[in-house]
C-alpha cells in the first residue's frame, strides 16, 4: 500500500523509471511518448546528459547556501542571462521554486511596489476569466476558472476578471479578428474606471493561454491595447508566462511576438525543462528602485528562493535553448499544426486548432456548425486522456475550456527536440484515442 497522497486517490499509476528522450518508460516496460512535456515542462525531453551533468557538477560544489546570507555563482549568471534577452526594461530576477510561487512573488511585489510610492490605496487585481494562474491562495484568486476557485473562494483576496481574448468563440460576424481585439482589450479600461484607477494595482495575463482554455493566443493588437491602458492608468502590467514562456511559443518570451513588454513576467516550467523545480518573477529597473530606495527589503521570502543547484540546472537549461534547441520550436511547431489540421480539421469533433509554437491546442465540439459543446457528464476530455495513454501518448486534455464547466481540449506541448516521426506518432495515438472515445 502506498503512503503517498496522490493528485485523485481513485487513481492507479504506472511507476515511472527511466526517460529517453522524448519518451517515459514505465515499470512494465511501456513506452509513452510524452506529448505534453508533463505540463508544458519536459522541453529538453527527459535525458539530456549536459544538463544533468551540471547538476552533478553543482551538487558536488555546493548543493544549497540560503539567500538570506549568500547569492550563488549559478544564480547570478542565470540572472544576467535572462535579464541579456528579456524584453523592454525588465532588469531583475527573483529565483522561486515554480510557477505558483513566481506569481505570489509578482503580486506582493506590485503591492509593495505602491506603498513604497505612497499610492497605498492600489490593492485590487484585474485578470480574465478562463485564465490560471497558480495554485496557492493568491495566484488562485487571481486566476479565472470558477472550477478551480470556487471550494476555496472563502479564503481568497477580491479580484475581477474581465473576457479572455477568445476568438474562436467570441468574435461577432463581420467584426474583423483586429476590432475584436480592440474591443475585448477595452473590457479592461471599462473595468479600471468602474474600480476606480487609483485603486488597481494590475491586471494580469498569459499571453498564450494554457491549461484552461488550450493554447489559446491573443489576435494582432490585443496586448498592445492592453499596454496601452495599462499605462494610461499607471497600471502594472504583470505576464504569466510560465506554461507559454522560455521558447515555447517560438520566442524565449512569449509577448516578444505581440510587440509588448510587461513590468514583471512570470517564468517556471521550460526554465528548469523539470531537471530542478524552479522559477523566477522578473521586474523592471523602475519597481526595483522603488523598493531599493525605499525600505530597501522586498517582505518576502522563502527557504529555497535561489536554489544554486536548481539554478545550475536551469543555466544549463537555458544555454542550450539559447544554444539553437529552441530555433527548432518554429519549424517543428509548423509541421506539427499541418499534420494536426491534416488527421483532425474536418473531424466531426473538432472546433478549432490552435496555438503558436510547439504550444497547441485541439477544441473539441459536440458539433462543429453550432460550436456547441459535449455536456460535461460525458467526461470527453477524462475518456480522451485515458484512451491516448493506452495508446501510449501523453496529452493534456482538460474539461471547462469555455466557462469553467463547459467545453473539452487537449494541450500538446512536446519536447522541442522532437523529430519529424514522432510528429506523425503523436497524430496516429491521437487517432487511436478519437476512435475509441467517438
Amino acid at each position: 500500500m502506498s503512503h503517498v497522497f496522490p493528485r485523485h486517490t481513485k487513481a492507479d499509476l504506472p511507476v515511472a523509471v527511466t526517460g529517453e528522450g522524448c519518451y517515459i518508460l514505465d515499470r512494465s516496460g511501456k513506452k509513452y511518448f510524452d506529448g505534453s512535456g508533463g505540463a508544458a515542462v519536459s522541453c529538453l525531453g527527459h535525458s539530456d546528459p549536459d544538463v544533468i551533468a551540471a547538476i552533478k557538477a553543482q551538487v558536488d560544489r555546493i548543493a544549497f547556501a540560503h539567500t538570506g546570507f549568500f547569492t550563488s555563482e549559478p544564480a547570478e549568471e542565470l540572472a544576467d542571462l535572462l535579464i541579456g534577452k528579456a524584453p523592454g526594461n525588465l532588469d531583475r530576477v527573483y529565483f522561486v521554486s515554480g510557477g505558483s510561487e513566481a506569481m505570489e512573488a509578482a503580486l506582493k511585489l506590485a503591492r509593495q511596489y505602491f506603498l513604497e510610492k505612497g499610492e497605498a490605496s492600489r490593492h485590487r487585481v484585474i485578470a480574465r476569466r478562463q485564465s490560471y494562474h497558480g495554485n496557492t491562495l493568491g495566484a488562485l484568486a487571481t486566476g479565472g476558472n470558477q472550477w478551480r476557485r470556487e471550494p476555496f473562494a472563502p479564503l481568497m483576496i477580491d479580484t475581477t476578471h474581465i473576457a479572455p481574448c477568445y476568438e474562436y468563440r467570441d468574435r461577432r460576424e463581420g467584426e474583423t479578428a483586429f476590432d475584436y481585439g480592440q474591443r475585448i482589450a477595452n473590457e479592461l479600461d471599462a473595468e479600471i474606471l468602474r474600480l476606480g484607477p487609483e485603486n488597481v494595482m494590475a491586471f494580469v495575463a498569459e499571453p498564450v493561454v494554457g491549461a484552461t482554455a488550450g493554447a489559446l493566443p491573443p489576435v494582432e493588437g490585443y496586448f498592445k491595447r492592453i499596454r496601452e491602458i495599462c499605462d494610461n492608468y499607471g497600471v502594472l502590467l504583470i505576464l504569466d508566462e510560465v506554461m507559454c514562456g522560455m521558447g515555447r511559443t517560438g520566442t524565449l518570451f512569449a509577448c516578444e511576438q505581440d510587440g509588448v513588454a510587461p513590468d514583471i513576467l512570470c517564468i517556471a516550467k521550460g526554465l528548469g525543462a523539470g531537471y530542478q523545480p524552479v522559477g523566477a518573477m522578473l521586474c523592471t529597473a523602475a519597481i526595483y528602485e522603488a523598493i531599493e530606495t525605499g525600505s530597501g527589503f522586498f517582505q518576502h521570502g522563502h527557504t529555497y528562493i535561489g536554489h544554486p543547484t536548481a539554478c545550475a540546472a536551469a543555466l544549463a537549461v537555458f544555454r542550450k535553448l539559447t544554444g539553437g534547441v529552441a530555433d527548432r520550436v518554429m519549424p517543428m511547431g509548423e509541421k506539427l499544426t499541418t499534420a494536426l489540421n491534416n488527421a483532425f480539421g474536418q473531424h466531426p469533433h473538432v472546433g478549432d486548432i490552435r496555438g503558436r509554437g510547439l504550444f497547441r491546442g485541439i477544441e473539441i465540439v459536440e458539433d462543429r456548425a453550432s460550436k456547441a459543446p459535449f455536456d460535461p457528464k460525458r467526461g470527453i476530455n477524462k475518456a480522451l486522456k485515458k484512451a491516448a495513454f493506452e495508446a501510449g501518448l501523453i496529452c493534456y486534455p482538460m474539461g471547462g475550456t469555455i466557462d469553467g464547466v463547459r467545453g473539452d481540449h487537449i494541450l500538446l506541448a512536446p519536447p522541442f527536440i522532437l523529430e519529424d516521426s514522432h510528429v506523425g506518432e503523436i497524430t496516429d495515438k491521437l487517432n487511436q484515442a478519437f476512435k475509441a472515445v467517438f
